[in-house]
C-alpha cells in the first residue's frame, strides 16, 4: 500500500474561482499527488502527496510556476476538524473512560477529552478519515444520549448595543448639567472682567474692598462663605459625579485592581479631586465664615465626562456598525443540510435532516430550488442557476452543471442540485470571511497598542508631577511668600499666611492633574 501525506500550502495572490481550478486541475495532473483542495478565503491548500515520489517544497513550487505565491504551512494542526459535544448519561468516571478509551481507538480520532462535571466532550479529527457523525455514532453506540453544543448563530457577542445605551446616557446626564455650569462660569468670567469701577475699589481700605460688585447676584453670599456661585456649582456637579462619572469609576475600580493605571483611572483620579478639593475648600470657608469667596473647581468634572463620555459613545457607535455587518453575514450560514446516500447510478437511497455542524467531507448534500448552499462544493448531478451576490457581488445568476463549484450561504434558484461537500464547517468560504472580519475587529491597531502602553506609564507620570508641584509650591511659599502673594487670588489678611500657601499648592497640583487627564492621547 503506497503511504499518503497530508500538507498545507498557504496560497497568495488568487483573486476569483478560476485561479483555484487553474491550480486544482494543474497539480491534479502531477505524479505522486493524490488530491488537493484550495480554499480561496483562507488562502490555502490542502495537498495529500505520496511522499516517495514528490515533497512538500516541489508541490509550493510547482505553484509558484503558476504564477502565484506559495509557502508551506509548518504546523499542519489546522485542518484537524474540531467537535465539541454535550454527553447525557454519564454517571461516573468509568463512563468517561469509557467514552475516551473508545474513541481513542476509533480511527481518525487525534485527541478527545470528556468533562464528566459539564458533560461536555472535547474532540479532535482528522477530517479525511472520520467525520462528526461518525463520533456521534459511537457514543450512540456506547448507550449515551449526545447532542452538538449550539453554536450561538446570532452574534450576540458583537452586540454593542448596551455599551451605546451606557456611554449615551452617560454623556446626556453630563451634557445636561454641563450647560448650565458652563454659563455660570462664562457669566463669571464676562461680569468680572468689566472695567466697572473697579479702579476705585483699589484706594478704599481692605475692610471696604470686601464690597463685592459687577456678579453681585451670583457673589451674594447665602451662608457666611458660600456663594450662590458655588452653591449652584456643587448642586450641579454632584449627578454628574455619580451618574455621568459611574462607568468610569468601574473601570478604573478593575483596572487599579489588576494594578495597571489606564486613562478612567486619570479620568476618576481628576474628577475625584477636583470634586473633593472643592468640596472640602467650601467648607472650610464656611467654618472661618470667609468673606472672600473660595475659588472652587466644581466645572471640571462636568466637562471633562462630557467630552470623554462623548468619545466612548461614538466609539461604540462605530463599532457596532461593523458588527452589525459581521451579524448579518452571520445570519447568511444555512442551519440545516439533507445529507443524501446514493445507490450505483446515483440512484438516491436514502435522506435524513442534519445539523449543517454535522456536515462531513465527502457528504452528498441535496439542494432543493430556494435553497441555501449549506457547504462548499461540487456539483455531482443537476443544472441549475445560482444567485452568488452574497460573495461576488455579481448579481446576475451562475449557471452550474456537474463539475461546477459552489459557495455556502449563495442561493439555489431553480434546478435540485447534488454536491459533494470540499469544504465544510470552519473551511466553508463564508466562515472564513466571518472570521476575518472579527479577526479584523478584535486585534488593535499598532498605534492603539501603543497608545494603551503609554497610558500605563502616563498616569503613574501625572500623577508624580502633580505632588511634585504640591510640594515645590508649599516650599517656595514658605521660602519666599510674596510670590505666592502676588500669585493668589483673593488673598486676605484674615487667612493665616500657612494656609493661603497650602490652598494655592493644592490648586496648582490639581490643575496639573486636571490639565493633564484628559489629554489628546487619552481621548484620540
Amino acid at each position: 500500500t503506497k503511504t499518503i501525506s497530508k500538507c498545507y500550502v498557504q496560497v497568495t495572490g488568487m483573486t476569483c474561482a478560476s485561479c483555484v481550478a487553474n491550480i486544482e486541475r494543474n497539480l491534479r495532473r502531477e505524479d505522486g499527488i493524490h488530491s488537493i483542495l484550495v480554499a480561496l478565503m483562507a488562502g490555502k491548500a490542502e495537498v495529500r502527496y505520496n511522499p516517495a515520489v514528490i515533497h512538500p517544497s516541489a508541490i509550493a513550487e510547482l505553484i509558484r510556476e503558476l504564477g502565484f505565491g506559495a509557502t508551506v504551512m509548518e504546523n499542519c494542526g489546522e485542518g484537524d476538524g474540531i467537535l465539541e459535544l454535550v454527553v447525557r448519561g454519564m454517571t461516573c468516571a468509568s463512563c468517561v473512560h469509557k467514552i475516551e478509551s473508545t474513541l481513542m481507538k476509533t480511527n481518525g480520532v487525534l485527541y478527545c477529552s470528556v468533562a464528566l462535571a459539564t458533560n461536555k466532550a472535547h474532540i479532535k479529527y482528522d477530517p479525511e478519515a472520520v467525520g462528526p457523525r461518525d463520533v456521534i455514532q459511537v457514543i450512540k453506540d456506547l448507550g449515551f444520549a449526545t447532542s452538538l453544543v449550539k453554536k450561538d448563530r446570532s452574534a450576540s457577542h458583537l452586540d454593542h448595543k448596551q455599551e451605546i445605551r451606557q456611554w449615551k446616557r452617560s454623556f446626556v446626564v453630563s451634557f445636561v448639567f454641563c450647560i448650565p455650569v458652563m454659563g455660570l462660569m462664562i457669566y463669571m468670567m464676562v461680569m468680572n472682567n468689566q472695567p466697572s469701577d473697579a479702579h476705585a475699589h483699589h484706594n478704599r481700605s481692605s475692610e471696604e474692598r470686601e464690597v463685592p460688585h459687577s456678579s453681585m447676584v451670583l457673589d451674594y453670599q447665602l451662608l457666611p462663605g458660600l456663594s450662590v456661585m458655588n452653591f449652584l456649582s456643587f448642586l450641579l456637579c454632584v449627578p454628574v459625579q455619580v451618574f455621568g462619572g459611574w462607568h468610569f469609576y468601574i473601570q478604573a475600580y478593575r483596572a487599579l485592581k489588576h494594578r495597571t493605571a489606564n486613562m478612567d483611572v486619570l479620568v476618576v483620579l481628576a474628577t475625584s479631586i477636583a470634586f473633593l478639593y472643592s468640596f472640602i475648600i467650601l467648607l472650610v470657608a464656611m467654618a472661618e465664615k470667609a468673606k472672600v469667596n473660595p475659588v472652587t473647581f466644581f466645572d471640571t468634572p462636568p466637562m471633562l465626562f462630557v467630552f470623554i463620555s462623548l468619545g466612548r459613545w461614538l466609539e461604540h457607535v462605530a463599532k457596532g456598525k461593523t458588527s452589525e455587518a459581521l451579524a448579518r453575514l452571520i445570519s447568511l450560514q444555512a442551519t440545516e443540510a439533507t445529507i443524501v446516500t446514493l445507490g450505483p447510478d446515483n440512484l438516491l437511497l436514502s435522506e435524513e435532516q442534519v445539523d449543517v455542524e454535522l456536515v462531513q467531507r465527502g457528504d452528498i448534500v441535496k439542494v432543493v430550488p430556494g435553497g441555501k448552499f449549506p457547504v462548499d462544493g461540487r456539483v455531482i448531478e443537476g443544472h441549475s442557476m445560482v444567485d452568488e451576490s452574497l460573495i461576488t457581488g455579481e448579481a446576475m445568476p451562475v449557471t452550474k452543471k456537474p463539475g461546477s463549484t459552489v459557495i455556502a450561504g449563495s442561493i439555489n434558484q431553480n434546478g435540485s442540485l447534488l454536491i459533494s461537500a470540499t469544504h465544510v464547517g470552519a473551511d466553508t468560504t463564508l466562515s472564513q470571511i466571518v472570521k476575518l472580519v472579527e479577526e479584523a475587529q478584535t486585534s488593535k491597531a499598532p498605534i492603539q497598542q501603543f497608545a494603551d502602553k503609554l497610558s500605563g506609564y502616563f498616569v503613574p507620570f501625572i500623577v508624580a508631577v502633580s505632588v511634585v508641584t504640591l510640594f515645590a509650591w508649599i516650599i517656595i511659599g514658605f521660602v519666599d511668600f510674596e510670590i505666592v502673594e502676588k500669585y493668589f487670588l483673593g488673598y486676605s489678611e484674615s487667612i493665616s499666611s500657612a494656609e493661603v500657601i497650602i490652598r494655592f499648592a493644592f490648586q496648582a497640583s490639581i490643575t496639573v492633574l486636571c490639565i493633564a487627564c484628559p489629554c489628546s492621547l487619552g481621548l484620540a
